[in-house]
């Protein structure tokens, strides 16, 4: 029902979500183990941001100094631009300040900036955040923004779901580091897919045992068990970190059985009771649980997306997907490899993987990385 939930919010607009303080230190804390140098020195941006309110925006503050920054710019987008029908309060930080201005707090987006020591009490924190009233909306997609995007070295943030596509493509464009909080279902998105395969883009360190906890903007109706009324928070499990800065997490090798020992000891009846059947419309193999694949088998197998995560680019290599568009967005040549057979017929898209003339949900191809 979560990824349900997620879906509604993406297509009512519902779509901005405010992640939590220990889910954004979680995460940047696993770069760190990896590089601990990785903010020295840099400006880093933080746009879709409700800066007075978002934890991306505190965390980064708070810990200016000890990441070495260089500059902190965080950006928001006007209430009134979102089409959004909620009451809107200004900040007292806002209201109290000489800058304020009742017309432009609801037209115009806001930017905070952070780069030294402005209350002379010895030290560089929140309490030193400058701020002002962009030109316009603040709009990601505008010029002024896209100047703050062009001048950060990293851009950090959750943007709205809606808009993902869209976003990471202002992103990779640039040629931006980037830390960003998206729908697992993105993954097969014609866009985002490629970037994977080439290894230019892959999954984060991971929300904590899989569960992402937002505060949403405006309280809508969820799903129970969906919405917590005594935190305020929705629960998502299908949401995760996409990035291009490495992590150690990613370069752990699965510990995985041979196919003979799964198939005599796996706890997934599946394999335990079948073994593994051979696509229809691929030469690959269907491995439904990534904890059966199999070590010792050298040829493609089809696995759940549900495998990103865990994902080694040293152990194994993704030749492409196995979805409703795949057949449509592959290069011809890798389907020709596959030996891609476009005539079995099937329910769930020309491209989805086949097994007994059935379509099964959506697969990552892999296989295992040959030693150079």
């Amino acid at each position: 029902m979560a990824n349900e939930n997620l879906s509604k919010a993406k297509n009512a607009k519902n779509d901005e979500f405010y992640t939590q303080y220990e889910d954004i230190q979680r995460e940047i804390n696993a770069y760190l183990e990896y590089n601990p140098d990785l903010f020295r020195g840099k400006t880093i941006l933080l746009p879709c941001d409700d800066p007075e309110w978002s934890n991306f925006t505190k965390f980064f503050a708070q810990n200016f100094v000890n990441f070495g920054l260089k500059k902190l710019i965080s950006t928001s987008y006007a209430i009134e631009s979102k089409g959004i029908e909620t009451e809107y309060y200004s900040s007292l930080f806002e209201t109290e300040s000489p800058k304020f201005d009742a017309d432009k707090t609801k037209t115009h987006g806001k930017i905070f900036t952070l780069t030294r020591d402005n209350d002379k009490s010895d030290k560089i924190d929140i309490d030193d955040l400058e701020w002002a009233y962009l030109e316009g909306d603040g709009d990601f997609r505008s010029d002024e923004v896209k100047a703050l995007r062009d001048e950060a070295d990293i851009i950090i943030t959750n943007p709205p779901f809606s808009l993902f596509r869209e976003f990471l493509a202002w992103i990779i464009e640039a040629d931006k580091k980037f830390v960003i909080i998206g729908s697992m279902n993105a993954i097969t998105y014609k866009e985002v897919f490629p970037l994977i395969k080439e290894n230019k883009m892959w999954l984060g360190n991971g929300f904590n045992s899989g569960n992402a906890y937002f505060k949403p903007m405006n309280i809508q109706e969820y799903a129970q068990g969906v919405f917590n009324e005594e935190t305020g928070l929705v629960k998502f499990r299908n949401c995760c970190w996409f990035t291009n800065i490495d992590h150690g997490r990613r370069h752990q090798p699965l510990s995985l059985m041979s196919m003979a020992d799964n198939i005599k000891f796996s706890k997934h009846k599946e394999v335990r009771d079948s073994g593994y059947k051979k696509y229809d419309n691929y030469d690959a193999i269907e491995v439904p649980f990534t904890d059966s694949i199999p070590s010792d088998f050298d040829g493609v197998m089809g696995v759940p997306i549900s495998f990103l995560p865990k994902y080694c680019p040293e152990q194994f290599e993704i030749v492409w997907q196995a979805s409703g568009n795949a057949y449509a967005n592959a290069p011809k040549e890798i389907m020709i490899m596959l030996k891609f057979d476009p005539t079995v017929k099937y329910g769930g898209g020309l491209g989805a993987a086949v097994v007994d003339g059935k379509a099964v949900y959506s697969r990552i191809l892999i296989r295992k990385k040959v030693s150079e």
